[in-house]
């Protein structure tokens, strides 16, 4: 008998002929998560990823593997699974195999027959399969846990026989069984997967990342629809620590994990900000700050062959996000802004940050370049030909270059990631 963890996949499949491309790069990705463990290479086999894992390998990592295949966008679920001969007889003693030393009052057989030439059809299977545990079962009832009356009142916990039975509703277990060509998998847990698109299908973006709760989640939210993310960070050293630059690496490293391989710019920011403090109206600040940001970013884009930039950015949640505001900062971008928090409240936010891993990072004391200069009343409703106004008393194209001269770019993998 061997094992092999079985993927399934649910959006990739509605793909048409663009369909192996998509499985392709999915399988690259899980290859690319697990490439410091010896496992099998995955395979495509009937709508679904089969990879073969030893014994020892299993018994050893299988909680690490199993965490890191949680995050590979475009699995709907997995499983490791027992693989046998695809055989009524043996597959009736492994699913007996399976479910032997567990502890459970009811269950149910559940079988997939993509291989239409077994002689069985899928109900025949999970009668046939049913029919052979209760029998065995019932000459070697299981005994459960169940709480009872004690000394002087006390509940105790007693353990009493009973036979298991067949529930098709409620069931305390599952035994899923998956007929595959010349495969019979079997398994108790269904693990789920996060979904999405296989990061790298969907083409490259640019996300300005704060060390703030938003812009991680907006970045996680976009690599779930395939889009390989690059990250850039301005930064205002030495107004703001090191340890701000720290945090929004600590944070790269949580979603680097999803993606594999992270590209990390650090933009000097600080003599821009000096600049538009000292030649422009207060109250624009702000606006000026972004959408020299947008400029910026918009250049290492277009360095990296990217199509789009990713914001944190949801209405109303700041002075620099009400709509007026948020359109006379998107004016000075000639690719596409990609929101995906736009209409999210506050809340909604926190809770996916806490899911995905960056919310404990995100609320650490920090200061970042955003916290500089900033003005006690900034406008909410910018008029955009005064913000051009404004912008003229601007060396713009000599700020850029300078800006991007002096940025700092880092590679950032799993394994060469500082701690």
């Amino acid at each position: 008998m061997n094992h092999y963890i079985v993927v399934h996949y649910s959006e990739i499949g509605l793909k048409g002929k663009n369909r192996r491309f998509f499985e392709e790069k999915l399988k690259r990705n899980i290859r690319e998560t697990l490439r410091d463990f010896d496992i099998g290479v995955a395979r495509r086999i009937s709508g679904r990823l089969i990879i073969k894992i030893s014994k020892e390998t299993q018994e050893k990592n299988w909680n690490e593997i199993k965490k890191r295949i949680e995050r590979v966008f475009g699995i709907s679920y997995f499983a490791l699974a027992s693989c046998v001969r695809p055989e009524i007889k043996t597959i009736e003693k492994e699913a007996l195999n399976l479910v032997r030393d567990k502890k459970f009052h009811s269950f149910r057989i559940t079988t997939k027959r993509s291989e239409k030439r077994f002689p069985l059809k899928s109900y025949e299977i999970n009668k046939k399969v049913g029919a052979y545990i209760l029998k065995k079962t019932k000459t070697n009832p299981h005994t459960i846990p169940v709480l009872r009356g004690g000394a002087r009142g006390k509940p105790s916990h007693q353990y009493i026989s009973v036979r298991v039975k067949v529930d098709l509703e409620k069931p305390d277990l599952t035994c899923f069984i998956e007929i595959v060509e010349n495969y019979a998998f079997l398994y108790l847990e269904k693990i789920k997967g996060p979904g999405g698109l296989p990061v790298g299908v969907s083409g490259r973006a640019i996300c300005l990342l704060s060390g703030g709760i938003d812009s991680s989640v907006s970045a996680y939210k976009i690599m779930k629809r395939g889009v390989k993310v690059i990250f850039v960070h301005f930064e205002s050293f030495p107004q703001t620590p090191k340890a701000s630059q720290e945090k929004v690496r600590d944070l790269v490293k949580i979603l680097d994990e999803y993606q594999f391989h992270s590209k990390l710019y650090f933009v000097p920011f600080l003599k821009i900000q000096k600049e538009i403090a000292i030649s422009t109206l207060v109250q624009y600040r702000i606006i000026l700050y972004r959408r020299m940001m947008f400029r910026i970013a918009e250049e290492v884009a277009q360095k990296e062959k990217s199509l789009a930039l990713i914001t944190g950015e949801s209405v109303g949640q700041v002075a620099s996000q009400t709509l007026d505001n948020i359109s006379a900062i998107s004016e000075v971008a000639k690719i596409p802004i990609l929101r995906p928090l736009i209409g999210e409240d506050k809340q909604e936010i926190i809770e996916r940050a806490k899911a995905i891993g960056t919310y404990d990072i995100s609320i650490l004391p920090f200061e970042d370049c955003c916290s500089l200069f900033v003005p006690k009343h900034p406008t909410t409703k910018a008029n955009i030909d005064l913000v051009k106004n404004e912008e003229k008393k601007l060396k713009i194209k000599t700020l850029i270059r300078e800006a991007l001269k002096n940025s700092v770019v880092e590679n950032l993998t799993l394994k060469n990631m500082p701690n």
